[in-house]
């Protein structure tokens, strides 16, 4: 065996695992719709528009669910069979494209029903995050848990690499509208892969009984375990102020670059393409790094900043590709440490809560980078969240390494601070 292939059989080595075979290619072809979808959102609200902030409103309602009752769904995920709950959250996201690709389609689309589907879209989402998030532990053996997120994390990023492309060709020949109803029958692969899987091979923790306290004890699991607590406030800040590219390269494209639909497309995949090599390195990788983590958030501070100061379209296609992998390692990492450092019985909370640190920190800065960069120009939103992101890993990286010891807590451990009848109960 060479070189070469005993690397491609330690970076796939997940896939040999059916039931996470068949989740990988659902969703690949729908994540690659959903990319579509979320390229082709920014596009037509713009163009309804014409307004930085209405695109940073647009996400901001999109993942506002997600800010407001994303950690309650991680208890509901708890209780529930993840894989059943998954084909539900795909047939919900799957009507809701299809119906803003018909109004869209039909030309009586308005800003309005844009805004109302995109929230609908964030109630489902809510519970398929940490859905999706919680199940991949319950798909692979112990060991293959870090390759199996890396490799997810590919998926992500092969969507945002293949996506944007495509929803660029789309708009440009047939129109905006036909990403949504391309993005809506992507769902039926989800489902199909699903519902194909053999639930014996799942490694499925038994569902959670419903009980009192049960929110309350997640985030006091989570805030006391010192790897999740670390990574849950990176994600946070990061989600918040540097992940907004959606709303800045609208504008940038526009103002700055004189490009169109085309253009913008292209500087998506150009971040696409760093990313998939960042997901890519992690699965190979194969563990779990805080200090991996914590360094490639100063890493996309910086290419942030070169980002920023790109002065021409060549420039910036030379380093958005480093943003994106910087920024997906730092994601990846995040996700693996939260994963591997939580119990099973907790991984839905504490993923809910990771989805809240990512996607539900989008609905305040949204519509803050979407301010900055329609006032004082794109460039500066861009720099805002190079600012965030060497700030949030400097603080961390003293924060963290004030001890060398890396504290964790058994869940036992939290059961009883939560609730002392448990000492009672359990012999503590």
């Amino acid at each position: 065996m060479t070189p070469i292939e005993r690397a491609a059989r330690r970076t796939f080595h997940s896939l040999r695992t059916r039931n996470f075979r068949l989740y990988f290619i659902g969703q690949v072809v729908s994540g690659t719709g959903s990319w579509m979808q979320l390229v082709a959102q920014s596009w037509l609200v713009y163009r309804l528009t014409h307004s930085g902030v209405a695109v940073g409103i647009t996400l901001g309602l999109q993942f506002a669910p997600m800010l407001v009752g994303g950690a309650w769904a991680g208890v509901l995920v708890d209780r529930m069979d993840k894989r059943r709950l998954l084909i539900g959250t795909a047939a919900a996201s799957g009507l809701l494209a299809l119906v803003l690709g018909i109004v869209t389609v039909a030309g009586i689309v308005e800003v309005w029903m844009v805004y109302a589907l995109a929230t609908a879209l964030g109630v489902v989402t809510a519970l398929d995050n940490p859905g999706r998030r919680a199940f991949v532990p319950e798909m692979v053996p112990a060991k293959d848990v870090p390759n199996a997120v890396g490799l997810n994390s590919t998926v992500f990023t092969a969507a945002r690499v293949i996506g944007p492309a495509i929803a660029g060709i789309v708009i440009a020949g047939v129109g905006v509208g036909w990403c949504f109803l391309i993005n809506a029958t992507s769902f039926v692969a989800v489902m199909w892969a699903l519902a194909a899987m053999r639930p014996a091979e799942l490694r499925s923790s038994p569902p959670l009984p419903r009980a009192r306290r049960q929110f309350r004890d997640g985030l006091r699991y989570a805030w006391h375990n010192r790897p999740v607590r670390v990574a849950l406030l990176l994600t946070a800040v990061i989600g918040t102020f540097t992940f907004n590219y959606q709303v800045v390269l609208p504008l940038l494209v526009r103002e700055e670059l004189g490009g169109g639909a085309s253009t913008f497309g292209t500087l998506l995949a150009a971040l696409g393409a760093g990313s998939l090599l960042g997901a890519l390195g992690v699965a190979h990788y194969g563990r779990a790094s805080m200090r991996i983590t914590i360094g490639t958030t100063m890493v996309l501070g910086a290419a942030m900043t070169a980002a920023a100061l790109a002065p021409t379209l060549g420039t910036e296609l030379a380093v958005l590709p480093l943003v994106g992998l910087s920024s997906m390692v730092m994601l990846a990492m995040a996700t693996a440490v939260c994963q591997e450092e939580t119990a099973p019985e907790y991984r839905g909370r504490v993923m809910a809560l990771f989805g809240v640190a990512f996607l539900g920190s989008t609905p305040i800065g949204g519509p803050i980078v979407g301010w900055v960069s329609e006032v004082l120009g794109p460039r500066a939103g861009l720099g805002l969240g190079a600012l965030a992101a060497l700030l949030a890993g400097v603080i961390a990286f003293v924060a963290y390494h004030r001890s060398d010891e890396v504290v964790s807590v058994d869940a036992s451990e939290i059961a009883v601070a939560a609730d002392p009848t448990v000492a009672v109960a359990s012999g503590a």
